[in-house]
């Protein structure tokens, strides 16, 4: 399936709940030390993807192995190797936060003498130094949060999954733990899968991206591959026009109605872009930017990313973490 060593690799990965397809055949393979994102909206299928590969969920057809092991047969191993944070909190709210970092420490095997540096470091790196012998459920919400990013990283997993790691932080909390991440990738050569809304974090971070909706991945491929599909500028019109104005030019790649404006892919838009403004009888606003994987992911899905459908998937999300563990 691949010519590179393969930290995860999927054949046919398929989950059905009842009559409902969350994830759909999906073929997949990420490589050793990738920092891979998963792109799509609430119910697209990313949850229930990532579960199947951590053990959580059972996959109704197809295989998968991670870190080498199949995830039915040898689900033990896989969980050995691997860290999640999952979007659904997972923290003990009757112990400390430097508690939970212990108990976690120790289920994973971290040396002993290893354990105490590595939870100072940890609470340090999300900032939760002055509050690690509160009871964690005095905490707050994004307190929780930075404590179950740290709870996944310190017994230093060989391939670790985050589903939406940083939604609910702030910007320096993110930064801090995208630090920390890019330095584990570095040092231990740790493969890390994440689902996001935050574009410029798959953009920026990911060497390869995946566009996944109704349970299928519809684009695969580095951000600059993905966006290079879509081509051109986007400029976005606000006034008395419509998509039939452009018709017949031929640097128009598209031009599509969103959000009460025109948005039109053009090519080298700064040189045609008289052109255009001519052609609109009444312009209230006019913008131009550079193709992000926002527009990527709305030519290949036809919708933005933080569309909510209430599939497969947000149903999944629902169900209790560890009612899926049995």
């Amino acid at each position: 399936m691949s010519d590179f060593q393969a930290a995860i690799q999927t054949e046919g990965l398929t989950k059905r709940f009842g009559g409902i397809i969350a994830v759909d055949g999906i073929d997949l393979a990420i490589r050793e030390g990738e920092v891979f994102a998963l792109l799509g909206p609430n119910g697209a299928g990313k949850t229930t993807f990532i579960s199947m590969l951590c053990t959580l969920v059972k996959p109704s057809s197809g295989t998968a192995r991670v870190a080498g092991h199949d995830i039915v047969s040898q689900s033990l191993a896989v969980r050995k190797n691997i860290g999640i944070v999952f979007q659904e909190p997972s923290v003990d709210d009757l112990l400390s936060g430097r508690e939970n970092l212990q108990l976690h420490s120790m289920l994973y095997g971290v040396p002993r003498r290893e354990i105490h540096g590595r939870i100072d470091a940890m609470l340090a790196i999300v900032g939760l130094s002055d509050r690690a012998d509160g009871l964690v459920r005095t905490y707050s919400g994004g307190m929780r949060r930075r404590l179950e990013i740290a709870r996944g990283l310190i017994h230093e997993p060989r391939i670790l999954f985050l589903d939406e790691p940083t939604l609910g932080l702030d910007p320096a909390s993110r930064r801090a733990v995208w630090g920390y991440l890019r330095d584990l990738r570095k040092r231990a050569g740790t493969t890390i899968i994440l689902t996001t809304h935050y574009m410029e974090e798959a953009d920026s971070l990911s060497e390869r991206v995946a566009i996944i909706d109704h349970g299928r991945i519809r684009e695969l491929g580095t951000p600059d591959e993905l966006k290079r599909k879509v081509g051109g500028d986007v400029v976005l019109l606000k006034g008395d026009v419509g998509p039939e104005a452009f018709a017949g030019l031929e640097f128009v790649k598209e031009a599509v109605r969103e959000d009460g404006s025109l948005r039109l892919t053009v090519a080298d838009a700064s040189r045609h872009l008289k052109a255009l403004i001519d052609r609109c009888p009444v312009i209230e606003e006019v913008q131009v930017r550079r193709v992000t994987l926002e527009d990527v992911f709305l030519k290949f899905t036809g919708r933005q990313i933080r569309d909510e459908d209430g599939g497969a998937d947000t149903i999944f999300q629902r169900i209790a973490v560890s009612r899926n563990t049995r």
